[in-house]
Protein backbone atom coordinates (compact mmCIF):
# COMPACT_ATOMS: atom_id res chain seq x y z
CA UNK A 1 0.00 0.00 0.00
CA UNK A 2 2.64 2.39 -1.10
CA UNK A 3 0.42 3.99 -3.45
CA UNK A 4 -1.44 5.51 -0.80
CA UNK A 5 -2.89 9.20 -1.47
CA UNK A 6 -2.80 11.41 1.95
CA UNK A 7 -4.84 14.39 0.42
CA UNK A 8 -8.35 14.60 -1.04
CA UNK A 9 -6.41 16.37 -4.42
CA UNK A 10 -3.62 13.41 -4.55
CA UNK A 11 -6.90 11.00 -4.44
CA UNK A 12 -8.82 13.09 -7.50
CA UNK A 13 -5.84 13.03 -9.72
CA UNK A 14 -6.18 9.21 -9.67
CA UNK A 15 -7.94 7.51 -12.72
CA UNK A 16 -10.86 5.90 -11.52
CA UNK A 17 -11.50 9.42 -9.59
CA UNK A 18 -10.81 11.95 -12.46
CA UNK A 19 -12.46 9.87 -15.22
CA UNK A 20 -16.44 9.74 -13.75
CA UNK A 21 -15.67 13.58 -12.68
CA UNK A 22 -14.41 14.50 -16.74
CA UNK A 23 -17.08 12.44 -17.86
CA UNK A 24 -20.25 14.31 -16.14
CA UNK A 25 -18.39 17.93 -17.07
CA UNK A 26 -18.54 16.70 -20.64
CA UNK A 27 -21.92 15.39 -20.39
CA UNK A 28 -22.73 19.14 -18.98
CA UNK A 29 -20.81 20.38 -21.17
CA UNK A 30 -22.56 19.13 -24.51
CA UNK A 31 -26.07 19.74 -23.05
CA UNK A 32 -25.33 23.01 -22.36
CA UNK A 33 -23.52 23.79 -25.70
CA UNK A 34 -26.47 21.89 -27.30
CA UNK A 35 -29.11 24.34 -26.01
CA UNK A 36 -26.82 27.27 -26.70
CA UNK A 37 -26.53 26.32 -29.76
CA UNK A 38 -29.90 24.53 -31.03
CA UNK A 39 -32.02 25.53 -28.08
CA UNK A 40 -34.64 23.37 -26.25
CA UNK A 41 -35.80 21.12 -28.97
CA UNK A 42 -38.27 18.08 -28.39
CA UNK A 43 -38.46 15.60 -31.46
CA UNK A 44 -38.83 12.39 -32.27
CA UNK A 45 -35.34 11.37 -32.21
CA UNK A 46 -33.21 12.47 -29.52
CA UNK A 47 -30.27 12.77 -31.59
CA UNK A 48 -26.26 12.06 -31.04
CA UNK A 49 -25.89 14.94 -27.84
CA UNK A 50 -28.34 12.74 -25.92
CA UNK A 51 -27.20 8.87 -27.22
CA UNK A 52 -23.46 10.38 -26.42
CA UNK A 53 -25.09 11.92 -22.64
CA UNK A 54 -26.53 8.89 -21.70
CA UNK A 55 -23.24 6.40 -22.80
CA UNK A 56 -21.15 9.45 -20.34
CA UNK A 57 -23.71 8.58 -17.64
CA UNK A 58 -23.66 5.33 -17.62
CA UNK A 59 -20.08 4.80 -18.43
CA UNK A 60 -19.22 6.43 -14.81
CA UNK A 61 -20.78 3.82 -13.02
CA UNK A 62 -18.32 1.10 -13.34
CA UNK A 63 -15.72 3.28 -12.89
CA UNK A 64 -17.47 4.92 -9.87
CA UNK A 65 -17.85 1.48 -8.63
CA UNK A 66 -13.69 0.71 -8.72
CA UNK A 67 -13.35 3.81 -7.15
CA UNK A 68 -15.09 2.80 -4.57
CA UNK A 69 -14.03 -0.49 -3.78
CA UNK A 70 -10.17 0.67 -4.26
CA UNK A 71 -10.24 3.30 -2.34
CA UNK A 72 -13.18 3.38 0.91
CA UNK A 73 -11.34 0.74 2.68
CA UNK A 74 -7.57 2.48 2.43
CA UNK A 75 -8.47 6.17 2.69
CA UNK A 76 -12.44 6.85 3.93
CA UNK A 77 -12.56 10.03 4.62
CA UNK A 78 -10.98 11.28 1.53
CA UNK A 79 -12.93 8.69 -0.51
CA UNK A 80 -15.96 10.19 0.75
CA UNK A 81 -14.73 13.62 -0.17
CA UNK A 82 -13.89 12.72 -3.76
CA UNK A 83 -17.46 10.66 -3.84
CA UNK A 84 -19.18 13.38 -2.77
CA UNK A 85 -17.34 15.90 -5.84
CA UNK A 86 -18.17 13.38 -8.66
CA UNK A 87 -22.21 12.60 -7.49
CA UNK A 88 -22.13 16.91 -7.27
CA UNK A 89 -20.80 17.04 -11.06
CA UNK A 90 -23.29 13.99 -11.70
CA UNK A 91 -25.83 16.05 -10.60
CA UNK A 92 -25.00 19.06 -12.48
CA UNK A 93 -25.12 16.61 -15.98
CA UNK A 94 -28.38 15.62 -14.84
CA UNK A 95 -29.97 19.20 -14.13
CA UNK A 96 -30.31 20.74 -17.08
CA UNK A 97 -31.60 17.44 -18.55
CA UNK A 98 -34.48 17.16 -15.75
CA UNK A 99 -35.07 21.11 -15.58
CA UNK A 100 -35.71 21.80 -19.34
CA UNK A 101 -37.48 18.46 -20.27
CA UNK A 102 -34.55 17.41 -22.67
Amino acid sequence: MHDRPTSVFALSMKPSAFAPLAMSLTALLMVLGSVATFGVVHGADEGAVAHIWQLLMAGQVPALAYFVIRWLPRVPRQTLYVLGLQISAALAALAPVYFLGL
